[in-house]
């Protein structure tokens, strides 16, 4: 990071910022690429090149941009938005069509879909994708554009040897993470075609999140892309250790067969909140995301050593055995 060539990237002459566009426009088989600061700025940057003011965007009722980016579409995009259900963050293309709303001036225009893959609040569940193929070709039948949330598209590569390009390809945009299971301090990416890039990269400016040296940061992004893309197999193996470990544990409901990637939910039987406040006493950092809900993540930061340690203090905990 250090050693990286560097500009000013407000200007739109940072070397390394460059060399990371260009390469993620490649890997993902798109036209341009625009580097921002978080993943919810991906999300929100990509939204308002593909939106107007009024227009309906579609998405899972988990959604990340519901869920978790502060209502930005509505705030900074003026945007409604209708929701689907559907079991693991996914839906159907009749889910879709039953979505898209009339041509008649009462109601908003619906413009854009967005789909998540993996699903965080799925469990970091993998779509099927023939399944995606299937939702947005229905969206697009429609006219509307079609944006991927790919915050953790990384480790739906790894899972499945899928080609980042071939994950993009259905859709008009797709937004990827490096500081999640890549292990970077910061960045995410926004790839599409030259024409929305551009609008990604005013709302970028809009919104505060053009840096100056911003090098140092896209040179940790291109680092984990040499070297940590093929460890992520790694993580997910750690989260199938902690999954079967908590479903021999009494008082815990998990499925094993459903942690496919790094992200492992489980159900216990007493308050959440709790329980995570005395496995983190213990050393071990969940959260709880409901009353009866726990999340666990596996990481980079977590080694092999670590999940072994955080079995034992599961099976201490839920099971009262001692700490080995």
């Amino acid at each position: 990071m250090m050693a990286a060539p560097l500009g000013d990237d407000v200007l739109g002459d940072e070397p390394t910022v460059m060399a990371l566009q260009d390469r993620c426009a490649a890997l993902f088989g798109k036209e341009a690429a625009c580097f921002v600061p978080s993943g919810s700025m991906a999300n929100q940057t990509a939204i308002y090149a593909h939106t107007r003011h009024g227009q309906e965007i579609i998405c899972h009722e988990d959604s990340h941009i519901y869920c978790y980016e502060a209502g930005a579409w509505a705030a900074m995009s003026g945007c409604s938005i209708a929701m689907l259900r559907g079991p693991r963050g996914q839906f159907t293309a009749v889910d879709v069509a039953n979505a898209i709303r009339m041509d008649d001036h009462h109601f908003p225009i619906s413009r854009l879909l967005v789909v998540e893959n993996t699903q965080n609040r799925g469990g970091g569940a993998i779509w099927p994708q023939d399944q995606l193929h299937a939702v947005t070709s229905e969206a697009r039948r429609h006219g509307l554009r079609c944006h991927l949330d790919g915050a953790r598209i990384w480790n739906a590569c790894a899972a499945t040897g899928i080609s980042p390009d071939s994950w993009a390809a259905p859709f008009d945009t797709i937004s990827a993470c490096f500081s999640k299971g890549l292990g970077c301090p910061v960045g995410s990416i926004v790839c599409g075609d030259a024409e929305t890039i551009a609008r990604v990269h005013r709302a970028r400016k809009m919104f505060g999140g053009t840096m100056r040296q911003s090098g140092i940061l896209a040179a940790a992004a291109l680092y984990a892309l040499d070297h940590h893309l093929d460890r992520l197999q790694d993580d997910h193996a750690h989260a199938k250790m902690l999954a079967n470990t908590l479903a021999a544990c009494p008082g815990v409901s998990i499925e094993p067969s459903e942690v496919e990637t790094n992200i492992v939910y489980f159900d216990v039987q007493s308050d959440a909140s709790a329980i995570a406040t005395a496995l983190q006493e213990r050393g071990v950092h969940i959260l709880d995301t409901g009353p009866r809900t726990l999340r666990a993540v596996t990481s980079l930061a977590v080694s092999l050593e670590d999940v072994e340690h955080a079995c034992s203090i599961f099976q201490a905990h839920f099971c009262k055995e001692p700490v080995t």
